[in-house]
């Protein structure tokens, strides 16, 4: 039986109106070329898809936003969620369910109502499931709350012999573990609950200063941090940015130093936290104000347009003097443009991030103390990527020996997806318990478009 009179959303091939539409990523690296695609208007779709693949025994991978495309799905069925767009808040609980094609914005909004807000992450336009399945860092409040996946209630998921389950920490509980930081490698979710929290507004936004206050400022906050209460979540980064018109004037073509700051205490205690970074140097922009929670994406305005771009990151156990020195020496303001990256973050962990949750789950690495992110756009030119390539390892080279061997799930990116990277996102016991959990529920690799838990063979 053909899949298209199976479902409700559409089925489309390579060549049909919309293919293009329902394939779209967000980087550009890479392109969706799948075999056909199911725009699933309901989880009964995501079933079909799941059975149909497992029938012609082919791989299922996932879109929403276009944000996740770390490996193209050439070959694959292509389930696309953007349709199942429901969100529902409980008050009185103080929780969400959202369906898979949620973004975080619409979630952030609805809760506002209430005066309630989720673990959402700086990029508000970023699809909320497949954040929570990685992790989920959040740069409001993750210090004070942990990880958002520490905060899940239940997950719906289709495995891979075409069921529906629901997850809890009760009903199939090795699963919930495991789908928990295991991302896409077990099923396609179709819904997740989790817990909102009674924040309405917080002391936050960004701090800018000129490149050449590069040093002083990297070291002030280098300080800084280490006293910083667990309400006070923050990251440094150094920018440089094209000479276009939608760049603010003082940051076109030059490097700038940008820090966020997002404080959940009252904005005259923390106007007194951020006087030092305001003391390290004259800024070019001071955003730092009382805002309210539905804002947070004025903090680190992350692009919103899609692009080429190629991006590493790791986890650091620490940010000495020297460390600073290096990121000045190769990312610093005399080191001609052609020779860094367009972008290159610290951001600080610890607090509640390092704490393991009451209800255990796969995400590991909770002793790192800062995360090292590093990426640029690809421009059209021939060796670009090679060039942008280097530079990024000569960074992470350099930074080993204040690395702690791991990366934090959802930074890493299409560069990071041979065994031994994936490997590096787990801590160890987590890792060899995924691999048993993915021979359990998805011994013939079906969900392997992604960072993928290659299971036992």
């Amino acid at each position: 039986m053909w899949l298209g009179r199976q479902t409700e959303g559409p089925v489309l091939l390579p060549g049909d109106d919309g293919y293009d539409l329902e394939t779209a990523t967000f980087n550009l690296v890479h392109s969706h070329r799948a075999a056909l695609v199911v725009g699933a208007a309901h989880r009964r779709d995501v079933q079909a898809a799941v059975r149909f693949a497992a029938r012609n025994g082919l791989p299922v991978a996932v879109v929403a936003t276009g944000h996740g495309a770390v490996v193209s799905s050439d070959g694959a069925v292509l389930v696309n969620t953007r349709r199942l767009s429901g969100v529902t808040i409980d008050p009185d609980a103080r929780t969400a369910r959202i369906e898979a094609g949620v973004r975080w914005q619409q979630v952030i909004d609805k809760a506002a109502v209430y005066g309630l807000a989720p673990m959402a992450g700086s990029a508000p336009a970023v699809g909320a499931v497949a954040y929570l399945l990685g992790g989920g860092l959040s740069p409001v409040l993750g210090r004070s709350l942990g990880y958002a996946a520490d905060h899940i209630r239940s997950v719906d998921v289709v495995t891979a012999d075409g069921s529906l389950r629901h997850l809890t920490a009760r009903h199939d509980p090795e699963l919930f573990w495991a789908i928990r930081g295991g991302k896409g490698n077990f099923g396609v979710v179709t819904a997740v609950e989790f817990d909102l929290f009674p924040v309405k507004r917080l002391y936050g936004g960004g701090l800018f200063f000129a490149g050449a206050r590069a040093a002083a400022v990297l070291h002030a906050y280098r300080a800084w941090v280490a006293a910083v209460p667990e309400e006070m979540s923050s990251s440094v980064v150094l920018l440089r940015l094209p000479d276009l018109p939608f760049v603010p004037e003082p940051m076109r073509g030059t490097l700038t130093v940008h820090v966020r700051i997002a404080y959940l205490g009252s904005a005259e205690d923390g106007e007194k936290l951020v006087a030092p970074l305001r003391a390290a140097a004259p800024a070019l922009i001071d955003s730092v104000a009382e805002m309210p929670f539905a804002a947070i994406g004025t903090i680190h305005n992350d692009p919103t347009e899609p692009a080429a771009a190629i991006d590493r990151s790791m986890l650091l156990r620490e940010l000495p003097a020297e460390a600073v020195d290096a990121l000045v020496e190769l990312a610093g303001p005399d080191v001609p443009s052609a020779e860094t990256l367009m972008m290159v973050e610290v951001r600080h962990l610890g607090g509640a991030l390092s704490r393991q949750p009451a209800v255990p789950n796969a995400v590991g690495h909770r002793s790192a103390a800062f995360n090292l992110f590093v990426a640029s756009v690809v421009l059209p030119v021939d060796g670009d990527a090679e060039r942008i390539r280097a530079l990024e390892q000569r960074m992470l080279d350099r930074f080993q020996r204040w690395g702690t061997g791991g990366s934090y799930l959802n930074f890493m990116s299409t560069e990071d997806v041979t065994p031994d990277r994936v490997r590096a996102g787990y801590d160890a016991g987590s890792f060899e318990r995924l691999l048993r959990a993915k021979q359990t529920y998805d011994p013939h690799n079906t969900f392997r478009i992604n960072h993928n838990i290659r299971p036992v063979t």
